[in-house]
């Protein structure tokens, strides 16, 4: 779902995107690290030139540096604008690797975006939080 929970953002309605039904469930804990990040960032001002609206989609991310026949990885986004987005994965992941992102973009459209990885730290155990920037803006994630 993309919600604009940011004040510099108050002025654009929300978009919303249901999971499709067929979604497998996300894990428990996935819910658990997304608002513990969250809440932990209502008292760091905003560093982001542009900011990002809450956009909570399941995604697929492949690494160009993954061994052929791997399967994509797991990525459970938390946050989107039309230049990345912040995600978190069971996955340890390699920092600035390109690759290739499947996602369900605000227009309810599934997307295959061009990415780099800027960040992967560990959030909590065996858990790992992120962000990619697109390779070329996205203006479906624009704000």
């Amino acid at each position: 779902m993309l919600v604009m929970d940011n004040p510099r953002t108050k002025n654009f309605a929300p978009l919303h995107i249901p999971r499709p039904d067929s979604a497998p469930p996300w894990p428990a804990q996935v819910e658990m690290i997304l608002t513990a990040i969250e809440t932990g960032q209502h008292a760091r001002p905003e560093r982001r030139s542009l900011p990002r609206a809450s956009y909570r989609v399941q995604a697929m991310l492949q690494l160009f540096s993954d061994m052929p026949g791997l399967p994509a990885r797991d990525i459970y986004t938390r946050d989107a604008n039309q230049r990345g987005l912040g995600f978190i994965t069971p996955h340890r992941l390699p920092l600035g690797y390109g690759g290739m992102l499947e996602i369900v973009s605000p227009d309810g459209q599934m997307r295959t975006i061009h990415c780099t990885l800027l960040r992967c730290r560990e959030a909590a155990p065996d858990w790992y939080e992120g962000s990619l920037y697109f390779n070329r803006q996205q203006m479906e994630f624009s704000l």
